[in-house]
């Protein structure tokens, strides 16, 4: 009984042994153009933010906005005193007009020779003097109040009513209302967008939306090395819980224009000194295995991506189970 049963165990490793031999699925793949997708985290940010401030001084005595607060395109956001600018425009408008009357005086004068040539250039030069102070003392009339550039929200407001404001000092900082997700990519990676290129963009406020790439950098970030684009979310407008700084989940599909096989990481036998991918490759009649090596030109988690050329010829790939094949050579 006992001599009846190893019969039977070496029969049936006879038999398995061919079987596992035969274990292994192949597939037939073609030079494709080379297709990825780039998938980073950015942070939400605003598309143009900007610093108001007075061209001139004086005490502040209008303040019609505040942090947090959205305002429109023209709104008036804040005003200085301006009593003195206005004394002080009327006092040059009128020492203008009293000058253009001394020329048209002087003029009358020549015509009776009472005056000369000297005489008119004189009064000539006080117009221009008088003309260039009055429109001075306008653009600072006009520059003491602060307009809205553009629908927006106020991010910080640096002042108070009744404060004593200085030329140049921020007053207010403010933001367009639009987002944009800001992502840091490769050298590489950036070679592969391009302006207007859409993009996937998840948010934890609002889910998956679309984006579109506003801004490719010429020069990649001195301390990081890596180029710092913009998503740009056109359908996005500021709103209650989405914050300048947030992360969000940026993906960008392409297309280039470069050739390879996309074969999946399990068919990968090995890597040899020269960097090359090592597949099992079966004959065109599949009578025949064999070990052949291909450059690579990317490697993810998923595929090896092997350089090719448009007219490469389809390639029978063992793609699981190489390990149990004969190869021939060896």
């Amino acid at each position: 009984m006992k001599r009846l049963l190893i019969v039977f165990t070496l029969s049936l490793i006879l038999i398995a042994k061919p079987l596992l031999a035969q274990s292994y699925d192949t597939e037939v793949i073609s030079a494709e153009l080379y297709r990825d997708t780039i998938e980073r985290t950015g942070k939400l940010d605003y598309k143009r933010t900007l610093s108001l401030s007075f061209k001139t001084s004086g005490y502040l005595t209008l303040l019609s906005i505040d942090e947090g607060e959205q305002f429109k395109k023209g709104q008036l956001l804040a005003s200085l005193d301006i009593t003195e600018l206005t004394e002080q425009k009327n006092s040059n408008y009128a020492q203008m007009t009293q000058a253009k009357r001394e020329v048209k005086r002087i003029s009358g004068l020549m015509d009776n020779q009472l005056a000369s040539e000297r005489d008119m250039d004189a009064a000539i030069t006080r117009v221009e003097i008088t003309q260039a102070a009055y429109q001075v003392a306008y653009y600072n009339l006009v520059k003491a109040k602060i307009y809205a550039p553009f629908s927006g929200v106020v991010l910080a407001r640096d002042t108070e009513l009744g404060e004593f404001q200085s030329p140049g000092h921020q007053a207010l900082k403010v933001a367009k209302l639009d987002w944009v997700v800001k992502v840091a990519l490769t050298g590489q990676e950036i070679s592969q967008v391009r302006l207007g290129q859409k993009a996937s963009v998840a948010l934890s406020q609002t889910g998956i939306v679309e984006g579109i790439i506003s801004k490719i950098p010429a020069m990649a970030n001195e301390s990081s090395h890596l180029f710092i684009i913009e998503v740009l979310l056109p359908k996005i407008k500021i709103t209650s819980g989405m914050i300048a700084g947030q992360l969000a989940k940026v993906s960008i599909a392409f297309e280039s224009d470069k050739f390879v096989y996309q074969l999946p990481i399990a068919a990968l036998v090995a890597v040899d000194d020269e960097d090359k991918a090592i597949f099992i490759v079966q004959s065109s009649d599949n009578s025949v295995f064999k070990e052949q090596s291909f450059q690579v030109f990317q490697i993810d988690n998923d595929y090896v991506y092997l350089k090719a050329v448009r007219n490469s010829q389809p390639l029978k790939i063992v793609t699981k189970g190489w390990q149990n094949i004969v190869v021939a050579g060896n």
